[in-house]
């Protein structure tokens, strides 16, 4: 058995209905001066106003920016960080979903740090600690209040780019599943199914040799005993809320263990990291401009098939937390699951086009990290029959390629 395992976490992690309004207390603690960063609708809601209000009763100096865009252009980062620099503040506050949080993250570490987000792009570019930050998230999807990540767009690239570090995960982290009430059931669909993709991918990722310097030489150390505990348990509370979660917003409880799954998820891949399923979303969301979680969670699926051969223990616990008969019936179940919530079955259904499965295919072999981290080795000739057994929903496209190469 392997016992190796590492946890990379906020200091504090603080979970529950009405948490939210421990913020005031929680930040100064930490600081005199919070920059609350949120977007435009959440800088007007009335919860983010009785968080401010908290805030200052507790004899905290807020200033609100609250303009940020969805998938945080890298620019708009940079423009945030130098507006915010004659506040000076001492806390960073992020208010949002996984935009605000990353938007959040940037910020802080650009005033601690200077320069520009593309000076960071990449693994373990972050020179030391940022100013302290606080994220509370108003969606359950990213896990970013606890991950090591923040995903920017950036108008130079036709790819999503990404700044991973350890210094990037936030202080603490409040989560108050409350907030996420008034999130519409398409979006609590797209979030919820992006931390289950999170939590599988993390569950299913490879095994790396347990050398002394791994967890300090990578961001993404692959799957270990305590990405494991926190999958697992993120997978089962995903199956058992996210479609009630879906279809009665007002389930408080359903809610709850969606915000839950979808934190537990980011604990396992912050330090396990992500596989094919990511690296391919990366050009076919370039390409589709849809949602993150719809592209990941479209992939899935296929991508769990394509790893069968070398997941069958991890299909078997899946299924015994899941409540399904064996490994054989979770890939069937979590693709039914995705389609009663509206995922699109296949990249064809996404929107991508035919032609472009050529170039996909290119890209996606070239986001090494990702797909070096899948637990069976895609090429990419695999990568293709891959990719078309994922665009026209064929399953037996895979199957044959596994008949072939055993």
């Amino acid at each position: 058995m392997e016992h190796f395992g590492t946890l990379r976490s906020p200091r504090e992690l603080i979970v529950g209905c009405g948490q939210r309004r421990a913020l005031g207390l929680v930040a100064k603690g930490l600081g005199q001066r919070a920059l609350v960063v949120t977007d435009e609708r959440l800088a007007a809601d009335a919860n983010c106003h009785a968080m401010i209000a908290d805030l200052e009763d507790n004899g905290v100096t807020v200033q609100v920016q609250g303009g940020t865009l969805p998938d945080v252009p890298e620019e708009s980062a940079f423009i945030a960080a130098e507006a915010a620099r004659s506040f000076a503040p001492d806390v960073v506050i992020g208010i949002g979903g996984g935009s605000c949080l990353d938007m959040a993250k940037c910020v802080a570490l650009l005033l601690t740090h200077g320069g520009r987000p593309d000076d960071y792009y990449g693994e373990l570019k972050v020179p030391g600690p940022i100013l302290p930050l606080i994220a509370i998230p108003t969606t359950a999807g990213t896990g970013s209040e606890v991950t090591p990540v923040a995903v920017l767009s950036d108008s130079k690239r036709s790819l999503k780019v990404g700044i991973s570090s350890p210094h990037l995960i936030p202080t603490v982290a409040i989560c108050d599943p409350e907030l996420t009430l008034t999130c519409p059931a398409t979006l609590t669909a797209i979030a919820g199914a992006d931390a289950l993709t999170h939590a599988i991918e993390a569950f299913t990722a490879t095994r790396r040799p347990a050398t002394a310097g791994l967890t300090q030489e990578r961001v993404f150390v692959g799957k270990n005993v305590l990405s494991d505990h926190f999958a697992l348990i993120a997978i089962s509370l995903l199956w058992q809320g996210l479609e009630a979660a879906c279809t009665e917003g007002n389930n408080l409880a359903a809610r709850a263990q969606v915000m839950q799954g979808a934190t537990f998820a980011g604990l396992a891949f912050g330090v396990a990291g992500t596989a094919a399923a990511h690296a391919i979303q990366y050009p076919v969301g370039a390409l589709t401009h849809t949602a993150h979680g719809a592209g990941v969670a479209s992939l899935m699926p296929w991508v769990m098939e394509w790893n069968r051969p070398m997941i069958g223990s991890e299909l078997e616990q899946m299924a015994s937390v899941m409540g399904v008969a064996d490994g054989t019936a979770v890939i069937p179940a979590i693709s039914a699951l995705f389609a009663r919530i509206g995922i699109p079955p296949t990249l064809k259904a996404l929107g991508l086009a035919e032609d472009k499965l050529d170039w996909v295919a290119d890209q996606s072999c070239g986001i090494e990290r990702l797909i070096q981290n899948n637990p069976r080795p895609i090429n990419r000739s695999d990568m293709r029959t891959l990719l078309e057994a994922a665009f026209w929903g064929d399953v037996s496209l895979i199957q044959q390629n596994r008949k072939a190469n055993t």
